[in-house]
């Protein structure tokens, strides 16, 4: 899965977008002309970071940082300012970029802000897991996770579409085949949903079968 990368560049950009060189390096980069496009494409797109560019939008950037940040709270934002601005006091962004810069120094600072080896990530529909950082994001959402939620989110993932009955949950979770606390697994659903779900009284995606378990439709 490639890391997906939301580039917020007006028309008249004055200075290398890097785009290019992002997409060199296999990242699907989205480019999008204004912050009210970047709103949109966020549930969409479900990108792993964003980037605004905003000499080129002839801003500083602040409002999209922070408009992007009310949507996704723990969200990686880049923020590129002109050579003539000051750097921010107080900003939103995770890492401010002063022009000029090398596409190579863009690189070195993003590469923390993305997610980790992607041989331990699962990637189902919308929703992703960093198994060894316990990390789920859900369209713009994202969660850090218990051991025991990740790995029950984990089976889940492995297994979209298909009902996971009860007692396997236990077996391979909790190690165990006895099933007659069952508020155990429900409250751990519970908080899977809290995680994933825009509504988790209503879930979209962590759906209880009657009778039987559960099923991710993701």
């Amino acid at each position: 899965m490639k890391v997906r990368i939301l580039w917020i560049e007006g028309k008249r950009a004055n200075s290398p977008s890097f785009v290019s060189d992002l997409r060199k390096k296999d990242y699907q980069v989205e480019v999008v002309p204004t912050g009210s496009a970047a709103l949109e494409h966020l549930i969409e797109f479900d990108p792993d970071l964003a980037v605004i560019n905003a000499p080129s939008l002839r801003t500083t950037g602040k409002r999209i940082c922070r408009d992007l940040r009310k949507k996704t709270v723990n969200f990686p934002i880049v923020l590129i300012v002109d050579e003539s601005q000051p750097l921010p006091e107080e900003t939103c962004a995770n890492v401010v970029l002063k022009l000029p810069f090398t596409a190579r120094k863009l690189l070195n600072r993003i590469g923390p802000l993305l997610p980790g080896n992607e041989e331990r990530m699962l990637h189902v529909g919308h929703i992703r897991l960093e198994i060894d950082r316990k990390k789920v994001r859900c369209q713009g959402r994202e969660a850090r996770l218990t051991p025991r939620l990740t790995r029950l989110l984990q089976i889940f993932m492995q297994h979209p579409g298909e009902v996971i009955e009860r007692g396997r949950l236990f077996r391979e979770v909790w190690n165990t085949e006895y099933t007659g606390d069952t508020r155990t697994l429900d409250v751990h659903i519970s908080w899977l949903r809290e995680a994933l779900e825009e509504n988790p009284r209503q879930p979209a995606f962590l759906k209880t079968i009657r009778g039987v378990g559960y099923r991710l439709d993701a």
